[in-house]
């Protein structure tokens, strides 16, 4: 193992799911299955304690949610480990909180062996692409941004900074301020994220996500970004915009 291998934990209660899965991560070049665990207490304790760099993680676990494995994972070890939601789970409210949460994507089951390593595979590549977060100080007026940003994504009216993205009456025609808090929800404000990655968040087509970020983009809410492939044009990314 080198010490860009990948550390994968896989979080399912079922263990035909689990089999099936380490079967899949065993095929992958760069990933290495170091624990497995049937309860949302068990893999929050894996992934907090075995140095592991990824979790393979279901939303509907016996003890406890996924989500709440999420929040332990963020509360214990900040953004040192990331964590890829696998599940069946579908509904708005679960892939908003995964999406609050910065999952690195939502891979909806069931899924077949080549889905797996192309959303895997795309993941490596992406992580290798970017510089690993580190804690440090927000100026002033990136603050000020951040916690408008987070009124508009939530649900009080007095809290919406820029009634003009987030006011039902002032939307393009097409546009629902519902959606539109889903792809805001799915935004980070330092990490940039591609189309791909945003439609898995918030549930939504790529074609509407695009259209909802022209809006975003227009309002001055999101920036956009490049990445260089090996191979073919550049691919878009995405995130929120600072201040």
């Amino acid at each position: 193992m080198t010490d860009s291998t990948i550390r994968v934990v896989l979080v399912d209660d079922d263990p035909a799911v689990l089999r099936l899965h380490s079967s899949y991560l065993a095929g992958l070049e760069g990933f290495v299955l170091v624990g497995t665990a049937r309860t949302g207490r068990a893999g929050a304790e894996l992934a907090t304690t075995s140095g592991v760099d990824l979790v393979l993680l279901d939303m509907n676990l016996p003890d406890f949610s996924g989500i709440e494995v999420l929040h332990r994972i963020r509360m214990l070890r900040d953004w040192e480990v990331d964590v890829f939601v696998i599940s069946s789970a579908r509904d708005a409210f679960t892939i908003r909180q995964a999406a609050a949460a910065h999952v690195a994507g939502y891979l909806v089951k069931p899924f077949t062996r080549e889905a797996f390593a192309d959303r895997l595979g795309e993941y490596r590549r992406a992580r290798g692409d970017r510089p690993r977060e580190v804690s440090v100080g927000l100026a002033q007026g990136e603050i000020d941004g951040l916690v408008g940003l987070a009124g508009l994504a939530g649900l009080a009216p007095q809290a919406r900074t820029d009634p003009a993205a987030a006011s039902p009456e002032a939307l393009p025609k097409g546009l629902s301020l519902a959606t539109l808090q889903l792809i805001l929800a799915a935004l980070h404000p330092s990490t940039p994220i591609s189309v791909r990655a945003i439609a898995d968040a918030s549930g939504a087509s790529r074609a509407t996500v695009r259209r909802y970020l022209d809006h975003l983009i227009a309002r001055g809410l999101v920036t956009t970004s490049h990445r260089f492939g090996a191979r073919g044009r550049p691919e878009v990314l995405y995130r929120r915009a600072p201040g």
